[in-house]
Order: structure tokens, then C-alpha cells, then sequence
């Protein structure tokens, strides 16, 4: 397992005559610890055209200094870096654990040395009144090289500690006042690299297809977007999800793979709903790829859920789901290291990259979205009134539930633009959603402990899944008899 820190941080470019200014009477500070210096050498690493770098992440391995390893820097927001360790192992061969967390970008590329820095770092530490490190300042003459081509430079680095935030902002105003200035770059190897980094163009589609909506919408008198801006718009913010929790679902952190999990599943409704918007010769093929990718999280997070839902099952029980969990974590692993997941990542990006929109696309969307919002309502109510005359209920109940999703989707890609009206159908769409969800989740419980059940042979241990099957009976059942009533609730569009 990685080791995991989150940095906080900012960079100051310095002349070579600068001067480190005084550092007393900053809020907190007590004291400030006898300067440390440290050499340090590291080896970056990325795929030949800088797809880490494009998208502000670093891989090093460093020697010298307190933390010498591998260190993997991901942007965690601003002025923020989640950085992941590794031992130093063999200095060729990046630690699988860490080529993983990156191979949404690299998809498939080998990872090879690409520059050297030496930094000759003095660190001074100011200290709190317990004698913890509130901030850290690090003055580095750096040497960076690049093929032939060899830089130097000077940098101050103040990262945050246990200090609050102010104090990050009250040591770097001494450095301003004393002639530093913010540097231009948020990392040694983006300055080193310099214009050879690409910014990734998939990155820009997505921020500019979000900031075209958020433009027109943000105070009712911007310019009039079209359905397909809209669409588009919603698209990119999902996929913009999926990178953004791929990393943390195979970390296993609390949540993401179900985070995951919804942005592909709001990508695959998005795509049906809305399937007069783009092209179906491009959109069609991605049916079945995001399908593929929910099943493989989904794995995952059943597992996790049942885990949660048995938090009184006997230890056999706990036991066997979190084997499940685990083997399941494995798979999702591999899974999202194959060629079919790099190439579905390809085609979710050509398609903001790219976006074929059709002539229903290229229309206003306050005209269009109405009628495919209330397609999709449409769609969920008829699922539901089959409930009643279906000869398989949990059956319907399913496409209902699915069908709910579905509509409350559809409902929310429109919220931009339709406002008030189309967040009431999100939320009664919700609720829908959710009632069934309850009923279905009871079910599969039940299931599973009634499975649990014929493994045992210890009469407490049966009795104990007995009682936790019959309270999961009552939830489901109560969860099923509320249907009709949240149905009743509900308006439907009026647009």
C-alpha cells in the first residue's frame, strides 16, 4: 500500500541574491528550528509525450533527504497535491501501485526517465508553542536537466503543516515583500519542461463545454445555448468524475468507487435520453462499454454495502464479504488496467473532443429539453403502472427503478437551463428512485443471508441471521408498501 500525505503548498521564484527575510511575530510562531540541509537528486518520469505533466502530475524517485522513495503528485485543488509514496526500490522500474494510480492517462504508455533535478535544500521549520511544525519553508538551488539542456535556478517552497491556512498567506507576504515573487509554474518539472508540456486538449474541451453553460446561465442574460451545449456540458462534468475518482476507487477510499460508479451510470442514461442530441453512430457503441465499466464497479460496491448493511452478522458472515470485497477490489483493478478500459476513455474524450451533434442538437435548448425531459417521465410512468398488472411485480419494480434513474438524470442535465421546474422532477424522480432502492437492496440482503443460513451449523449463528433476515423482510416490505404513496406525491412535468 502507497503511503498517503496531502500537500499543501506554495512556490515563490527567488534571485540568487535573495535574501530569506525574518520570520518572527507570524501568528502561531514561537519558534523557528535550526536550518537543515539536505541534497537531494531525483529522476522523473512520464510517457513520451508528457501526459502526466499535460495534466499537473509528477512521478519521481528522489534520493536524499527525510522522505527519499518515490513520491506521485496528483492535483488535489488549489495549492494542493495528494501525494502517494513508495520505497525506493529499483530505480528503473516505477512501483506498480503507483503506475496504476495513473493509468486513466497513460493508458497503456511506458513510463521512462524524462529529467533529473539536484536540489540543494535549506529547510527552516517554524514551530508552534507544542514544538510542531506549523510550516515549512524549503530554500532550493535546483538543477534541472533535460536531454543536453541544463537549467538552474532558485525556489522557495512554503508547505503548510499544522498551521492554519492564514499562515500560509502570512509567510508568503514576507517573501513578497523581501522580492519574491509566486512562481509562474506549480512544480520544479513544469518549469523544467517548459513549453514541451502540452496542456491536454481534452482537459480544455471539458472546462470550456461546463464554462460556455455557466456563462449562459449564470445571471439569465447570457448567450442562448443550444440543446447540444447542454448535453455536452453535462457529459464533460461526468467524465471530468471519472477521472477524478478513477485514482481513488482502486485506492479503495471511503466512497469512491460508488461516486464512479454514478458518474458512468449518469454518462449512459445522458447518452439514451438524449439520443437525438449526438450522432448514434458514435454514441450507440458506448451502450454497451459503459455498461461494462458500472457492472465492473459494481462488483465492488455491492459488496460494500452488504458489508455495511451487516454490521451484526455473525463474524462467518463479516468474514466471507469482506473476501468478497477484497477479490472483487483485485478484479476492479485489473479491469481498469485492460485495453478496453483505455480504449472507452479514448472515446469518452473524442466525444467532447468531437461532439456529433445533430440538427436536434443545434436547436435552443429551452425549446427542446421540455419535451425529452418529459420523455423520460414518460418512460418511468409507464414502467411503473405495469407494477401492478406484470406477472413478475419485483420485475417491474426493477425497470421502474432503472427508469427512475433514467428520468431523474434527464431531469438534472436540464437543471441549467429549465431551473426550478426541472429540479422538482429531479427530486421527485429521487424519491421514486430511492423507495425502490430500499425494496430492492432488502431483497438482495435477504438473499445473501438466507445463503448465509444454509452454511451454518451453529444454532446462535442461525438464529442470529434470522433475526437479521426478518428485519430486512420488514424494510423491504415496508420500503414497497410506500410506493404507491411517494408515486402519489409526485406531479410529473408541467413544463
Amino acid at each position: 500500500m502507497a503511503e498517503r500525505h496531502l500537500e499543501v503548498e506554495q512556490k515563490y521564484d527567488a534571485a540568487a541574491e535573495f535574501v530569506l527575510p525574518e520570520l518572527d511575530g507570524l501568528p502561531g510562531v514561537v519558534s523557528a528550528a535550526a536550518p537543515e540541509v539536505h541534497e537531494l537528486h531525483a529522476g522523473y518520469f512520464d510517457t513520451a509525450d508528457l501526459r502526466l505533466a499535460a495534466h499537473g502530475i509528477t512521478l519521481r524517485r528522489r534520493r536524499g533527504g527525510v522522505d527519499a522513495g518515490w513520491h506521485l503528485k496528483m492535483p488535489a485543488g488549489p495549492d494542493s497535491k495528494q501525494e502517494l509514496r513508495a520505497p525506493l526500490g529499483r530505480p528503473l522500474i516505477v512501483p506498480a501501485r503507483l503506475s496504476g494510480l495513473v493509468a486513466a492517462y497513460t493508458r497503456g504508455e511506458e513510463l521512462r526517465p524524462v529529467a533529473t533535478l539536484a536540489t540543494r535544500r535549506t529547510v527552516v521549520r517554524l514551530l508552534g508553542a507544542d514544538g510542531t511544525t506549523l510550516v515549512e519553508i524549503a530554500d532550493d538551488l535546483v538543477t534541472g536537466q533535460v536531454g543536453t539542456r541544463t537549467e538552474q535556478w532558485r525556489e522557495i517552497e512554503v508547505e503548510l503543516g499544522s498551521g492554519p491556512p492564514e499562515l500560509l498567506k502570512a509567510v508568503g507576504k514576507r517573501l513578497r515583500k523581501g522580492g519574491a515573487r509566486r512562481a509562474a509554474s506549480s512544480s520544479k518539472l513544469g518549469r523544467l519542461l517548459g513549453q514541451a508540456v502540452v496542456p491536454s486538449p481534452a482537459v480544455a474541451a471539458r472546462a470550456a463545454a461546463r464554462a460556455r453553460i455557466a456563462a449562459a446561465t449564470s445571471n439569465g442574460k447570457g448567450p442562448v445555448v443550444t440543446t447540444g451545449e447542454v448535453v455536452l456540458a453535462y457529459l464533460a462534468a461526468q467524465v471530468e468524475a471519472v477521472f477524478e475518482f478513477d485514482p481513488k476507487a482502486r485506492l479503495g477510499e471511503d466512497d469512491a468507487v460508488h461516486r464512479m460508479r454514478v458518474a458512468v451510470r449518469r454518462l449512459r442514461s445522458a447518452l439514451r435520453s438524449y439520443r437525438s442530441v449526438l450522432d448514434a453512430e458514435r454514441t450507440v457503441p458506448l451502450g454497451p462499454e459503459l455498461r461494462w465499466l458500472a457492472a465492473v464497479l459494481g462488483e465492488v460496491r455491492d459488496r460494500e454495502v452488504l458489508r455495511m448493511r451487516f454490521a451484526e452478522a455473525p463474524a462467518f458472515v463479516l468474514e466471507d464479504l469482506q473476501r468478497q470485497e477484497r477479490s472483487a477490489y483485485r478484479r476492479m483493478n485489473a479491469s481498469l488496467k485492460e485495453p478496453r478500459y483505455f480504449a472507452l476513455l479514448d472515446e469518452l474524450d473524442r466525444l467532447i473532443l468531437d461532439p456529433p451533434v445533430t440538427r436536434t442538437g443545434e436547436r435552443k435548448a429551452r425549446k427542446e429539453l421540455p419535451g425529452l425531459v418529459t420523455r423520460a417521465w414518460t418512460r418511468m410512468a409507464k414502467d411503473y403502472a405495469r407494477i401492478q398488472t406484470s406477472d413478475d411485480p419485483d420485475l417491474a419494480r426493477h425497470d421502474t427503478r432503472k427508469a427512475a434513474k433514467r428520468a431523474r438524470y434527464a431531469a438534472e442535465l436540464a437543471v441549467p437551463v429549465l431551473g426550478v421546474e426541472a429540479k422538482r422532477l429531479v427530486k421527485d424522480a429521487k424519491r421514486i428512485q430511492e423507495v425502490l432502492g430500499g425494496y430492492q437492496d432488502g431483497v438482495i440482503a435477504m438473499e445473501h443471508l438466507a445463503a448465509a443460513g444454509r452454511r451454518t451449523r451453529i444454532p446462535a449463528e442461525a438464529f442470529t441471521l434470522g433475526v437479521l433476515y426478518g428485519r430486512e423482510e420488514c424494510e423491504a416490505e415496508a420500503a414497497r408498501d410506500l410506493l404507491p404513496t411517494t408515486w402519489s406525491q409526485t406531479l410529473g412535468p408541467s413544463f
